[in-house]
């Protein structure tokens, strides 16, 4: 008998499992995964970040077994992010050879560099003792160029250190074309650029805040990062400016909450193109299913695959390994 109603035959699509993934249209890859990694100077066991289950600052010993294990499971990238045992106004522990960072990428590039690709997030926040992104005038405000200044040691030493991926996040003006000149007058033309191009601030960062251990009476960061009400065309035009500058990979910044933002970036990019699953994003998910309130593995893999869709070429996720292991 022939259906009265022809608009539903796609549904002859999804009757069973086999037929669903003949045809989707979403495919999700270890080697699109990158995995954010926490490593403190000091310590000696693990501490667990309270407000991200299942993530932890590592040690050096236990942050070169994650490292194994995302190599392992396929994983495409793993993203450092080096917190010093003292912070200063100026971040020295930034660019200095035998910071926890350059210290953590050698170990890395020596273990796993061959497996996966090594990369480093390229910031102050996590260096300062007062949680901005960049050095502050003495009336508060980022000063931007001196900022610049240290972006540039800090790529420098994140390179010389092992890095195969300098990603500076502080939304500085001109930050990507300052470090790209920087690196290839140090001899690394080499090292690839995954910038933040289109980060907002936004409420969805505070878990990474205390996985980084900024300060209690940490201001906010509206002055330099995107306002998500802000003007239409302001995303695309600091993306189309990184790119100029020589941005590798350009980034959108949190995911889930932005994801018309990644849609217009991937229709107008010749780069590829990453998406930054954060902390609250994260933590979100992980406490509902605590509370039994969702189907974890099904709501993770939903929200990736919103991801994917979107546009992203690349998603940093602090499930890469878990999700890698499943695919």
């Amino acid at each position: 008998m022939t259906s009265q109603f022809p608009a539903a035959r796609p549904r002859r699509l999804r009757r069973t499992p086999a037929l669903r993934r003949m045809v989707t249209g979403v495919r999700l890859h270890p080697s699109e995964l990158i995995l954010p990694l926490f490593v403190k100077e000091g310590l000696t066991e693990p501490r667990p970040v309270g407000a991200m289950p299942g993530v932890v600052q590592h040690t050096r010993d236990s942050l070169r077994k994650a490292a194994h294990e995302a190599a392992e499971a396929g994983v495409g990238c793993v993203m450092l992010f080096g917190i010093p045992e003292e912070k200063d106004g100026y971040g020295s522990a930034a660019d200095d050879p035998e910071g926890i960072t350059q210290v953590a990428l050698r170990d890395l590039a020596a273990e796993v560099g061959d497996a996966l690709v090594v990369g480093a997030d390229t910031c102050l926040d996590e260096v300062t003792d007062h949680g901005h992104c960049g050095v502050l005038t003495p009336s508060g405000e980022v000063d931007n160029d001196l900022t610049l200044e240290r972006y540039a040691s800090m790529a420098v030493a994140q390179a010389e250190a092992g890095s195969q991926l300098i990603s500076p996040s502080g939304m500085m003006d001109g930050q990507v074309g300052y470090i790209r000149r920087a690196l290839d007058r140090a001899g690394h033309p080499h090292v690839a650029i995954l910038a933040y191009s289109a980060k907002f601030a936004s409420g969805f960062y505070g878990p990474f805040r205390e996985a980084v251990e900024m300060p209690a009476n940490f201001s906010n960061r509206n002055a330099y990062q995107q306002d998500p009400a802000g003007y239409r065309g302001e995303s695309l035009r600091e993306v189309a400016l990184d790119i100029e500058e020589g941005a590798d990979i350009v980034m959108v910044k949190p995911a889930l909450a932005y994801l018309d933002i990644l849609h217009q970036v991937k229709a107008m990019s010749d780069v590829p193109v990453a998406a930054y699953q954060v902390s609250g994003e994260y933590a979100m998910i992980e406490a509902a299913a605590a509370n039994g309130w969702i189907d974890r593995e099904r709501a993770i893999m939903e929200s990736l695959v919103a991801i994917r869709r979107a546009g992203a070429d690349l998603i940093l996720t602090y499930w890469a390994t878990e999700v890698a292991r499943s695919l």
